[in-house]
């Protein structure tokens, strides 16, 4: 899969601005589902099958939206300032590279700061572009950028920029071209906007009409020197989510889960994820309300231009995630 990965993660999709990212999907699935449009929030809704009487309708959400930035500014001088597009930090920005839509690189720096201790925040960060003055910027207010990073392999522990969530576009497509059968209707959503409040999946959810929803995303890890005490970790499987700050996953999902991983000789790690939500809290609040659940791949360093996924992890996920839509499901 690992040029299916490099292929998606090299691309570049803000929020907002997705459209290079759907191309890259659309070319994978055409040929491997019924039915493929894109809707008016840009979401790519692949349909593949037909109810059977023992199926569901089922929603599969993985977005494929990165972080990035915005630029708010420019002075005299040439330098821009910028916002944030999702969840971006100023501690991994210093020394950063980006990249502008409209084909402009920069790097982005920092002021000078009073107390040399402290973190700046983004309003003491700059972008150069190599500009002299405001008149021969060529970036202008609104244009936007992504960070700039090699997708590189470090013993099968794959890093790059918009691993979050390119990785789960990745297994999706690849859990299509692994699915023999199913008595489900899958819609493979394709999401836009995650990084700035789920509103692709929103949508999406509300036009599909799931009877069951499984978002596929990112999850943190809690196995880096003094990180985050999760009990989560790179190269022991896919993560089945238990909770995360945006909901709780409904327990007969995260039954069903468990036990197709287990029946299947699957490894797995049960989530409980305290900041950060997925597509699955729109789903689950879609409508009347929809049993909802996640699969979570073990990821370091999101929300950076180095996020790192291990590819067993990956392979894994595909698996589970073929187990789970290719035989009847009972929530009860």
């Amino acid at each position: 899969m690992k040029e299916l990965i490099q292929k998606l993660v090299e691309a570049v999709g803000p929020s907002g601005y997705e459209g290079a990212v759907r191309e890259v999907v659309r070319a994978e699935v055409a040929g491997l589902v019924d039915e493929i449009k894109v809707d008016a929030l840009g979401n790519l809704i692949a349909r593949k099958g037909v109810k059977s009487p023992e199926g569901l309708r089922i929603m599969l959400s993985g977005h494929m939206d990165e972080i990035g930035v915005i630029a708010t500014h420019v002075d005299e001088n040439g330098f821009v300032r910028f916002t944030t597009i999702g969840g971006v930090g100023a501690a991994t920005c210093i020394g950063g590279r980006v990249a502008f839509l409209n084909g402009t690189h920069g790097l982005i720096y920092m002021e000078k700061l009073e107390n040399s201790g402290h973190l700046p925040g983004i309003d003491q960060l700059y972008i150069d572009v190599g500009a002299s003055s405001k008149e021969n910027c060529p970036v202008k207010v609104g244009d936007v950028a992504v960070f700039e990073r090699p997708f590189i392999d470090l013993n099968g522990r794959l890093v790059s920029k918009a691993m979050d969530d390119r990785i789960a576009v990745a297994v999706m497509i690849q859990a299509l071209k692994e699915l023999k059968e199913s008595p489900h209707e899958l819609y493979f959503v394709f999401s836009t906007q995650e990084e700035v409040g789920l509103r692709g999946a929103t949508t999406a959810a509300y036009g599909v009409d799931p009877d069951l929803g499984l978002s596929v995303d990112v999850t943190r890890t809690g196995d880096t020197p003094k990180g985050v005490k999760m009990d989560v970790g790179l190269g022991k499987g896919p993560a089945i989510k238990v909770r995360d700050s945006g909901m709780l996953a409904d327990p007969r999902v995260v039954r069903w889960m468990v036990q197709t991983a287990e029946g299947a000789g699957i490894p797995y790690q049960l989530e409980v994820l305290e900041g950060g939500t997925t597509d699955a809290r729109a789903i689950q609040l879609a409508r009347a309300g929809v049993p909802a659940g996640c699969l979570s791949i073990p990821t370091r360093y999101i929300h950076s231009p180095s996020e790192m996924v291990d590819l067993s992890d990956v392979l894994l996920s595909v698996r589970l995630l073929v187990e789970l839509i290719s035989r009847p499901i009972q929530l009860g």
